[in-house]
Protein backbone atom coordinates (compact mmCIF):
# COMPACT_ATOMS: atom_id res chain seq x y z
CA UNK A 1 0.00 0.00 0.00
CA UNK A 2 1.14 3.40 -0.68
CA UNK A 3 -0.72 5.34 2.22
CA UNK A 4 2.26 6.66 3.29
CA UNK A 5 2.90 8.93 0.22
CA UNK A 6 1.19 11.91 -1.21
CA UNK A 7 1.67 14.06 -4.27
CA UNK A 8 2.29 13.56 -8.27
CA UNK A 9 5.35 14.63 -9.93
CA UNK A 10 6.52 16.14 -6.51
CA UNK A 11 6.03 12.98 -4.05
CA UNK A 12 6.83 12.38 -0.15
CA UNK A 13 7.06 9.07 1.06
CA UNK A 14 7.56 9.52 5.06
CA UNK A 15 8.65 6.74 7.43
CA UNK A 16 10.08 5.73 11.21
CA UNK A 17 7.56 5.61 14.19
CA UNK A 18 8.03 8.18 17.76
CA UNK A 19 10.35 5.86 19.33
CA UNK A 20 11.86 3.78 16.77
CA UNK A 21 15.58 5.08 15.55
CA UNK A 22 14.75 7.51 13.41
CA UNK A 23 12.22 9.04 10.82
CA UNK A 24 12.59 10.03 7.65
CA UNK A 25 11.34 10.57 4.22
CA UNK A 26 12.05 10.52 0.50
CA UNK A 27 11.26 12.91 -2.16
CA UNK A 28 10.81 12.71 -5.85
CA UNK A 29 10.40 14.59 -8.75
CA UNK A 30 12.71 17.18 -7.17
CA UNK A 31 14.31 18.86 -10.43
CA UNK A 32 17.83 18.64 -10.97
CA UNK A 33 20.15 21.72 -10.65
CA UNK A 34 18.63 23.51 -7.06
CA UNK A 35 21.17 24.34 -4.38
CA UNK A 36 20.26 23.36 -1.08
CA UNK A 37 21.95 22.76 1.68
CA UNK A 38 20.74 21.04 5.46
CA UNK A 39 21.34 23.76 7.18
CA UNK A 40 18.21 25.51 5.15
CA UNK A 41 16.15 22.28 5.78
CA UNK A 42 17.29 22.94 9.32
CA UNK A 43 15.97 26.56 9.24
CA UNK A 44 12.31 24.99 9.00
CA UNK A 45 12.78 22.27 11.75
CA UNK A 46 14.11 24.47 14.14
CA UNK A 47 10.37 26.14 14.07
CA UNK A 48 8.52 23.28 14.73
CA UNK A 49 11.12 20.98 17.28
CA UNK A 50 10.14 20.49 20.60
CA UNK A 51 11.47 21.62 23.80
CA UNK A 52 11.23 25.48 22.30
CA UNK A 53 8.79 26.84 25.05
CA UNK A 54 7.20 25.92 27.73
CA UNK A 55 3.87 25.92 25.94
CA UNK A 56 5.25 22.69 24.33
CA UNK A 57 6.38 19.21 24.53
CA UNK A 58 9.79 19.03 26.69
CA UNK A 59 10.49 16.04 25.02
CA UNK A 60 14.41 17.14 23.77
CA UNK A 61 15.16 16.62 20.38
CA UNK A 62 17.44 18.33 18.20
CA UNK A 63 15.66 17.19 15.42
CA UNK A 64 18.93 17.51 13.01
CA UNK A 65 18.62 16.80 9.13
CA UNK A 66 20.55 14.90 7.45
CA UNK A 67 20.71 14.19 3.41
CA UNK A 68 21.32 11.00 2.89
CA UNK A 69 20.69 10.69 -1.50
CA UNK A 70 19.78 13.10 -4.16
CA UNK A 71 22.33 15.79 -3.45
CA UNK A 72 25.73 16.43 -5.08
CA UNK A 73 28.30 19.14 -4.23
CA UNK A 74 25.13 21.00 -2.79
CA UNK A 75 22.83 20.84 -5.78
CA UNK A 76 20.24 17.91 -6.00
CA UNK A 77 20.53 15.26 -9.10
CA UNK A 78 17.52 14.93 -9.72
CA UNK A 79 17.08 11.57 -8.24
CA UNK A 80 15.31 10.80 -4.88
CA UNK A 81 16.37 13.08 -1.98
CA UNK A 82 16.24 10.90 1.20
CA UNK A 83 16.33 12.73 4.69
CA UNK A 84 16.70 11.40 7.62
CA UNK A 85 16.18 12.69 11.59
CA UNK A 86 17.36 10.66 14.21
CA UNK A 87 15.01 9.94 17.52
CA UNK A 88 17.30 11.04 20.63
CA UNK A 89 15.09 11.54 23.80
CA UNK A 90 12.68 8.85 23.50
CA UNK A 91 11.31 7.46 26.47
CA UNK A 92 9.29 4.56 25.75
CA UNK A 93 8.89 3.93 29.80
CA UNK A 94 6.61 6.62 30.13
CA UNK A 95 3.67 4.73 28.33
CA UNK A 96 4.20 1.56 29.96
CA UNK A 97 1.64 2.07 32.14
CA UNK A 98 -0.77 2.53 29.21
CA UNK A 99 0.40 -0.51 27.04
CA UNK A 100 -3.16 -1.95 27.14
CA UNK A 101 -5.17 1.15 27.56
CA UNK A 102 -6.60 2.97 24.61
CA UNK A 103 -6.40 6.69 25.44
CA UNK A 104 -9.73 8.39 24.00
CA UNK A 105 -9.60 10.84 21.16
CA UNK A 106 -6.32 8.60 20.13
CA UNK A 107 -5.63 6.44 17.34
CA UNK A 108 -4.64 3.79 19.69
CA UNK A 109 -7.88 1.95 19.27
CA UNK A 110 -8.36 2.30 15.46
CA UNK A 111 -4.89 1.57 14.37
CA UNK A 112 -5.16 -1.64 16.86
CA UNK A 113 -8.86 -2.89 15.15
CA UNK A 114 -6.93 -2.33 11.75
CA UNK A 115 -3.96 -3.39 12.34
CA UNK A 116 -3.99 -5.89 15.62
CA UNK A 117 -0.90 -4.58 16.53
CA UNK A 118 -0.37 -1.91 19.10
CA UNK A 119 2.15 -0.19 19.12
CA UNK A 120 1.28 2.13 22.84
CA UNK A 121 5.18 3.87 22.49
CA UNK A 122 4.00 7.22 22.45
CA UNK A 123 1.28 6.09 19.20
CA UNK A 124 3.84 4.63 16.77
CA UNK A 125 3.21 5.99 13.28
CA UNK A 126 0.01 8.02 14.32
CA UNK A 127 2.44 9.81 16.75
CA UNK A 128 2.73 13.51 15.48
CA UNK A 129 6.66 13.10 15.66
CA UNK A 130 6.05 12.22 11.90
CA UNK A 131 4.99 15.70 11.09
CA UNK A 132 8.91 16.51 11.47
CA UNK A 133 9.39 14.51 8.34
CA UNK A 134 7.19 16.96 6.11
CA UNK A 135 8.36 19.71 7.08
CA UNK A 136 12.01 18.35 6.61
CA UNK A 137 9.97 17.91 2.48
CA UNK A 138 8.63 21.51 2.84
CA UNK A 139 12.09 22.42 3.14
CA UNK A 140 12.54 21.06 -0.50
CA UNK A 141 9.86 22.30 -2.17
CA UNK A 142 10.25 26.21 -0.78
CA UNK A 143 13.50 25.90 -2.80
CA UNK A 144 11.39 23.94 -5.93
CA UNK A 145 9.24 27.10 -5.29
CA UNK A 146 11.95 29.39 -5.45
CA UNK A 147 11.84 32.96 -3.76
CA UNK A 148 8.93 34.18 -5.43
CA UNK A 149 6.47 32.61 -3.62
CA UNK A 150 6.16 33.68 -0.29
CA UNK A 151 4.53 30.99 2.46
CA UNK A 152 3.60 31.67 5.92
CA UNK A 153 1.52 30.84 8.79
CA UNK A 154 -0.10 32.13 11.77
CA UNK A 155 -2.37 30.65 15.20
CA UNK A 156 -5.52 33.12 14.87
CA UNK A 157 -7.36 30.93 17.68
CA UNK A 158 -6.58 28.99 20.60
CA UNK A 159 -9.07 27.53 23.15
CA UNK A 160 -12.06 30.21 22.75
CA UNK A 161 -10.15 33.42 22.53
CA UNK A 162 -9.72 34.69 18.67
CA UNK A 163 -7.11 36.99 17.74
CA UNK A 164 -8.44 40.93 16.23
CA UNK A 165 -7.42 40.96 12.59
CA UNK A 166 -7.29 44.39 12.98
CA UNK A 167 -3.94 43.72 15.33
CA UNK A 168 -2.21 41.24 12.39
CA UNK A 169 1.11 42.18 12.20
CA UNK A 170 3.19 39.41 10.03
CA UNK A 171 6.44 40.71 11.90
CA UNK A 172 4.68 39.70 15.27
CA UNK A 173 4.52 36.03 14.49
CA UNK A 174 8.44 35.24 15.16
CA UNK A 175 8.33 37.05 18.47
CA UNK A 176 5.71 35.30 20.55
CA UNK A 177 5.95 31.41 21.52
CA UNK A 178 2.24 30.86 19.78
CA UNK A 179 3.05 32.19 16.43
CA UNK A 180 0.83 34.85 16.88
CA UNK A 181 0.02 37.96 14.69
CA UNK A 182 -1.85 40.42 17.09
CA UNK A 183 0.77 41.15 20.18
CA UNK A 184 -2.18 41.68 22.47
CA UNK A 185 -3.20 38.09 22.02
CA UNK A 186 -0.47 36.55 22.46
CA UNK A 187 0.10 37.98 25.93
CA UNK A 188 -3.65 36.94 26.97
CA UNK A 189 -2.41 33.63 25.56
CA UNK A 190 0.18 33.38 27.84
CA UNK A 191 -1.29 33.10 30.84
CA UNK A 192 -4.60 31.24 29.99
CA UNK A 193 -1.97 27.95 28.34
CA UNK A 194 0.14 28.86 31.49
CA UNK A 195 -3.25 27.63 33.08
CA UNK A 196 -4.44 24.81 31.16
CA UNK A 197 -0.80 23.24 31.25
CA UNK A 198 -0.88 23.63 35.25
CA UNK A 199 -4.31 21.72 35.39
CA UNK A 200 -2.59 18.63 32.85
CA UNK A 201 -5.31 19.30 30.28
CA UNK A 202 -5.15 20.82 26.93
CA UNK A 203 -6.82 22.81 24.48
CA UNK A 204 -7.16 23.20 20.50
CA UNK A 205 -6.36 25.70 18.14
CA UNK A 206 -7.35 27.52 14.73
CA UNK A 207 -4.08 27.84 11.88
CA UNK A 208 -3.96 30.24 9.76
CA UNK A 209 -1.71 29.27 6.37
CA UNK A 210 -1.03 31.93 3.66
CA UNK A 211 1.16 31.55 0.31
CA UNK A 212 1.53 34.86 -1.61
CA UNK A 213 3.36 35.08 -5.25
CA UNK A 214 1.22 31.90 -6.36
CA UNK A 215 1.26 32.52 -10.23
CA UNK A 216 -2.40 31.97 -11.81
CA UNK A 217 -3.13 28.31 -13.14
CA UNK A 218 -2.08 26.32 -11.20
CA UNK A 219 -4.82 23.33 -10.24
CA UNK A 220 -6.71 21.75 -12.45
CA UNK A 221 -10.85 21.14 -13.23
CA UNK A 222 -12.93 18.34 -11.02
CA UNK A 223 -10.90 15.86 -9.98
CA UNK A 224 -7.52 17.30 -9.47
CA UNK A 225 -8.10 21.00 -8.21
CA UNK A 226 -5.55 23.08 -6.08
CA UNK A 227 -8.06 23.02 -3.15
CA UNK A 228 -9.15 19.71 -3.11
CA UNK A 229 -5.48 18.94 -2.89
CA UNK A 230 -4.75 21.46 0.07
CA UNK A 231 -7.59 20.19 2.09
CA UNK A 232 -6.74 16.54 1.69
CA UNK A 233 -3.20 17.72 2.76
CA UNK A 234 -3.82 19.85 5.99
CA UNK A 235 -6.83 17.19 6.75
CA UNK A 236 -3.80 14.90 7.15
CA UNK A 237 -2.19 16.40 9.94
CA UNK A 238 -2.54 14.86 13.21
CA UNK A 239 -5.19 16.23 15.11
CA UNK A 240 -6.62 18.06 12.30
CA UNK A 241 -10.61 18.25 12.63
CA UNK A 242 -11.38 20.80 9.78
CA UNK A 243 -10.11 22.78 6.81
CA UNK A 244 -11.58 26.03 5.28
CA UNK A 245 -10.17 27.76 2.33
CA UNK A 246 -10.71 31.63 2.05
CA UNK A 247 -14.00 32.72 3.70
CA UNK A 248 -14.51 29.16 4.48
CA UNK A 249 -17.76 28.19 6.33
CA UNK A 250 -18.31 32.42 6.19
CA UNK A 251 -19.12 31.73 2.85
CA UNK A 252 -22.80 30.16 4.02
CA UNK A 253 -23.81 33.41 5.37
CA UNK A 254 -22.57 35.94 2.60
CA UNK A 255 -25.10 37.08 -0.15
CA UNK A 256 -23.94 36.40 -3.77
CA UNK A 257 -23.13 40.22 -4.17
CA UNK A 258 -21.09 40.03 -0.70
CA UNK A 259 -19.63 36.90 -1.60
CA UNK A 260 -18.27 37.52 -5.33
CA UNK A 261 -15.15 38.71 -5.85
CA UNK A 262 -15.16 41.48 -8.51
CA UNK A 263 -12.81 42.30 -10.85
CA UNK A 264 -11.77 45.57 -12.82
CA UNK A 265 -8.79 45.99 -15.34
CA UNK A 266 -5.17 47.81 -13.93
CA UNK A 267 -2.39 48.59 -15.58
CA UNK A 268 -3.53 45.65 -18.33
CA UNK A 269 -3.90 43.55 -15.29
CA UNK A 270 -7.49 41.55 -13.99
CA UNK A 271 -7.64 43.02 -10.00
CA UNK A 272 -9.84 41.12 -7.45
CA UNK A 273 -11.75 43.65 -5.49
CA UNK A 274 -11.85 40.57 -2.71
CA UNK A 275 -10.47 37.32 -1.88
CA UNK A 276 -13.52 35.28 -0.40
CA UNK A 277 -12.51 32.79 -3.10
CA UNK A 278 -9.16 32.24 -0.67
CA UNK A 279 -7.37 32.42 -4.30
CA UNK A 280 -9.17 29.39 -5.97
CA UNK A 281 -11.74 29.57 -8.26
CA UNK A 282 -13.13 26.37 -9.86
CA UNK A 283 -9.92 24.00 -8.42
CA UNK A 284 -7.42 26.49 -10.26
CA UNK A 285 -5.36 29.37 -8.78
CA UNK A 286 -6.24 33.10 -9.50
CA UNK A 287 -3.01 34.58 -8.63
CA UNK A 288 -4.03 36.14 -5.34
CA UNK A 289 -2.94 34.81 -1.72
CA UNK A 290 -3.98 31.33 -1.49
CA UNK A 291 -5.65 31.06 2.36
CA UNK A 292 -6.26 27.95 3.97
CA UNK A 293 -7.28 27.64 7.58
CA UNK A 294 -7.68 24.61 9.86
CA UNK A 295 -8.81 23.34 13.06
CA UNK A 296 -6.46 21.96 15.42
CA UNK A 297 -8.23 19.78 18.57
CA UNK A 298 -7.22 19.42 22.01
CA UNK A 299 -4.31 16.81 22.67
CA UNK A 300 -5.38 13.55 23.56
CA UNK A 301 -3.01 12.57 25.70
CA UNK A 302 -3.74 14.35 29.18
CA UNK A 303 -3.45 14.15 33.09
CA UNK A 304 -7.61 14.65 33.61
CA UNK A 305 -8.52 10.74 34.23
CA UNK A 306 -10.86 9.65 31.51
CA UNK A 307 -13.37 6.66 30.96
CA UNK A 308 -11.69 3.94 28.41
CA UNK A 309 -11.57 0.11 28.05
CA UNK A 310 -8.45 -2.17 27.63
CA UNK A 311 -7.51 -4.43 25.10
CA UNK A 312 -9.02 -7.11 27.13
CA UNK A 313 -12.20 -5.61 27.00
CA UNK A 314 -12.33 -4.58 30.46
CA UNK A 315 -13.77 -0.70 31.61
CA UNK A 316 -11.09 1.60 33.15
CA UNK A 317 -10.06 4.89 33.87
CA UNK A 318 -6.59 6.36 32.08
CA UNK A 319 -4.46 9.46 33.03
CA UNK A 320 -1.83 9.91 30.40
CA UNK A 321 1.82 11.20 32.28
CA UNK A 322 4.63 11.92 29.87
CA UNK A 323 5.83 14.91 28.29
CA UNK A 324 2.89 16.68 26.03
CA UNK A 325 2.18 19.16 23.92
CA UNK A 326 -0.98 21.46 25.74
CA UNK A 327 -1.92 23.36 22.70
CA UNK A 328 -0.21 20.98 19.47
CA UNK A 329 -1.71 23.67 17.23
CA UNK A 330 1.40 25.71 18.25
CA UNK A 331 3.69 23.33 16.26
CA UNK A 332 1.20 22.70 13.58
CA UNK A 333 1.67 26.17 12.13
CA UNK A 334 5.51 25.18 10.99
CA UNK A 335 3.26 21.82 9.45
CA UNK A 336 0.71 23.49 8.22
CA UNK A 337 3.44 25.65 5.85
CA UNK A 338 4.96 22.81 4.51
CA UNK A 339 2.10 21.08 3.56
CA UNK A 340 1.11 24.26 1.50
CA UNK A 341 4.75 24.71 0.47
CA UNK A 342 4.30 20.06 -0.96
CA UNK A 343 1.19 20.58 -2.39
CA UNK A 344 2.61 23.84 -4.64
CA UNK A 345 5.66 22.64 -5.93
CA UNK A 346 3.21 19.47 -7.11
CA UNK A 347 0.70 21.43 -8.63
CA UNK A 348 3.62 23.47 -10.07
CA UNK A 349 5.58 21.27 -11.59
CA UNK A 350 1.94 19.46 -13.12
CA UNK A 351 0.95 22.55 -14.57
CA UNK A 352 4.71 22.32 -16.45
CA UNK A 353 4.39 19.35 -17.51
CA UNK A 354 0.72 19.97 -19.64
CA UNK A 355 1.02 23.21 -20.15
CA UNK A 356 4.73 23.68 -21.00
Amino acid sequence: MSDNSFGHLFRVTTWGESHGPAIGCVVDGVPPGIKITEAEIQTWLDKRKPGSSRFVTQRREPDTVEILSGVFEGKTTGTSVSLMIRNQDARSKDYSDIKDKFRPGHADYTYWKKYGIRDYRGGGRSSARETACRVAAGGIARKVLGSKIKIRGAMVQMGDRIIDRDNWRWATVAKNPFWCPDAAAAKEWETYLDAIRKQGSSVGAVIEVVASGIPAGLGAPIYGKLDGDLAAAMMSINAVKGVEIGAGFGAAALTGEENADEMRMKDGEVEFQSNNAGGVLGGISTGQDLVVRFAVKATSSILTPRQTVTRQGKNTEIATKGRHDPCVGIRGVPVGEAMMACVLADHLLRHRGQTG
